[in-house]
């Protein structure tokens, strides 16, 4: 049985905070692998609208080089309206019947895990794995392992304020993406 975990998000764009938690879970948990996963629509977030999902990807490619453990898995760029995890677990499991899936959280979305779409049966379907963040609380009913991740407080949202107020990004993401961004003028560079 291959062990994967999976770290969802809109990727907006990656940054260390990102790989730095897919490399400790890695780690910690023993994985065969990360799969980053780009949100089609998620139903709790809005991805910015100037950013194609190509964009995203291309990203997220340029983020991830170098580590043969991490992969990116687009199932969600491929459905149509809001992409619900249950769903897509209920896909991964059926295309990959040899694998056991660990999706990767953060401590806002477990707090929020009583409000996801048919959490009762997503349980089942998939481990959760928390990973604790600044200013959320960790505690919950549902079945999760917890791997500690050294505090990294960076977000996409940060990230591209300071982008558009001219600030630097450096040793917030890897080079690679900063100059990718650049490049395509995202995020009103």
């Amino acid at each position: 049985m291959k062990k994967v975990g999976i770290l969802g998000g809109t990727f907006d764009p990656p940054h260390y905070g990102h790989l730095l938690i897919a490399n400790e879970v890695l780690a910690t948990l023993k994985l065969d692998e990360i799969w980053f996963m780009p949100n089609g629509e998620p139903p709790h977030k809005q991805k910015t609208g100037s950013v194609t999902n190509g964009q995203r990807v291309q990203m997220l490619k340029l983020a991830i080089q170098g580590n043969s453990a991490f992969k990116i898995e687009t199932i969600e760029l491929h459905r149509e309206g809001l992409s619900y995890t249950v769903d897509t677990m209920k896909m991964m499991n059926a295309e990959y019947p040899d694998h056991q899936f660990f999706f990767i959280i953060g401590a806002d979305m477990i707090e929020y895990l009583p409000k996801w779409h048919k959490i009762d049966e997503l349980v089942k379907l998939v481990q959760f794995v928390g990973v604790e963040r600044p200013a959320y609380s960790d505690q919950t009913n549902y079945p999760i392992l917890y791997v500690d991740v050294p505090a990294i407080d960076v977000s996409s949202s940060m990230i591209r304020e300071r982008l558009t107020s001219g600030k630097t990004v450096r040793y917030l993401l890897p080079d690679s993406v900063i100059h990718y961004i650049e490049e395509n003028q995202l995020y009103g560079t």
